[in-house]
């Protein structure tokens, strides 16, 4: 098919190993740790402990202007750091499982903590790296490439090591098996390409946290941009909070057929959406990419209406499953386009870090605390209605920025 021939370009190929690789830990420090200490009969307060692991991914705007000022003499300013924490998370994933968390509790948890710094790290350095090589009509190529990968590392860090470990390996080999994976992903790092243009890093470690700032604020426009990121899938943000729940309790689906819709029907899409979503980009334009695919990211929430107001059917549920993730995944690649066309190869690396943390912002902070007030008092249909309307504002804000969008297509920023 024509409309995937982007992806096999030398820049964004190798995009779907490192996202892989990029998305490998996440797992292996949350859920499928979860689970492990869960086999072992480790206590629900020590497991509830074992949560704050993660919080390096929160907060890993803090060391990103490290990544942007410094970097290992081999491999380029990018690939370094990536290759660096790999082979260090290989050796650290392998390592975790050489501690039981019903002996070792302590000593597993804090060798979590390490791996999830790590991730964070790679995450960093990957997310600049991707802003830089990628041209700018391959940008969401790149995104929809590495939402791939690294939804493809979920599976195999997720479903795919609960299996390995239960029926096959076990719990402390499953983890050497992934930390090889991990190891074996790097190789991919070696061969990926430099930059076309490579920046010049920021003179002083001051500079590289205060000229990120600095040079975003003094743009036009800086902080309509600002809030057009928080606003543009807030809607989706609202409608996805409490969708589980919802197809649950609201739309009387049992847990396996929600379980088996969601992960066959929705993780689907959201790869078809993502990839259609990157090679449609290059013939839209970012800003036409914006507005169709958060249109349809809006319109989308409509089919829980639906849901809400009709007999509870598989086959219902699973077109407005796999329709609402496939407008969501076009909407995501449109999205990681627009926060990679925002930053400065320079500082790509701070600057990253802090837009997609601001990202984050609307579903943390107002769709997971609202959403359950907005349905305890206008109930399902009427709530799914409302997130049509929540995403309306972000739309406005985008077609009042169109020619900020616009100019973003027509040189890097």
């Amino acid at each position: 098919m024509a409309w995937f021939s982007v992806y096999a370009n030398r820049r964004v190929a190798p995009l779907l190993v490192l996202g892989f690789a990029s998305g490998l830990p996440l797992a292996l420090t949350g859920g499928t740790l979860q689970a492990w200490a869960t086999v072992e009969q480790v206590s629900l307060q020590q497991i509830g402990f074992l949560t704050l692991v993660g919080s390096a991914y929160t907060l890993k705007f803090l060391w990103a202007p490290l990544l942007d000022r410094y970097a290992p003499p081999w491999l380029g300013r990018r690939r370094s750091w990536i290759f660096v924490s790999q082979l260090l998370l290989a050796v650290s994933i392998a390592a975790m499982g050489l501690f039981p968390p019903d002996l070792h509790l302590a000593a597993l948890a804090l060798l979590a903590v390490w791996v999830a710094f790590l991730s964070a790290t790679q995450d960093i350095a990957f997310d600049a790296y991707s802003t830089d090589v990628l041209r700018q009509d391959e940008r969401a190529a790149g995104a929809a490439i590495k939402v791939l990968g690294y939804r493809l590392a979920m599976i195999a860090s997720g479903g795919l090591a609960l299996i390995l470990a239960d029926q096959w390996l076990g719990w402390s080999a499953t983890y050497y098996a992934m930390g090889a994976v991990m190891a074996l992903a790097s190789i991919a790092t070696l061969f990926a390409p430099e930059p076309e243009h490579v920046a010049r890093a920021p003179r002083t470690l001051g500079l590289a946290v205060v000229e990120p700032l600095r040079e975003f604020f003094t743009r036009r426009g800086a902080l309509m941009i600002l809030l057009l990121i928080v606003l543009y899938k807030l809607g989706d943000a609202f409608a996805g909070a409490l969708s589980t729940t919802f197809l649950l309790r609201g739309a009387g689906f049992d847990v396996t057929e929600v379980g088996t819709i969601n992960k066959v029907f929705g993780l689907a899409a959201t790869i078809v959406g993502a990839l259609m979503g990157g090679s449609l980009m290059s013939r839209f334009g970012l800003y036409r990419a914006l507005m169709i695919f958060g249109v349809l990211q809006a319109v989308s929430n409509f089919g829980y209406w639906v849901l809400a107001v009709t007999p509870a059917h598989l086959t219902s549920m699973a077109i407005v499953v796999a329709v609402e993730n496939l407008c969501g995944g076009l909407g995501t690649a449109a999205f990681v386009a627009l926060l990679m066309a925002l930053c400065k190869q320079e500082f790509s690396a701070t600057q990253f870090a802090l837009l997609s943390a601001l990202s984050a912002v609307g579903r943390t902070y107002l769709a997971g605390p609202l959403t359950p007030v907005l349905v305890e008092r206008y109930d399902w249909p009427m709530f799914f209605v409302m997130t049509v309307v929540i995403a309306l504002p972000g739309l406005v804000l985008l077609w009042w920025l169109r020619r900020d969008i616009d100019a973003l297509d027509v040189a890097p920023a």
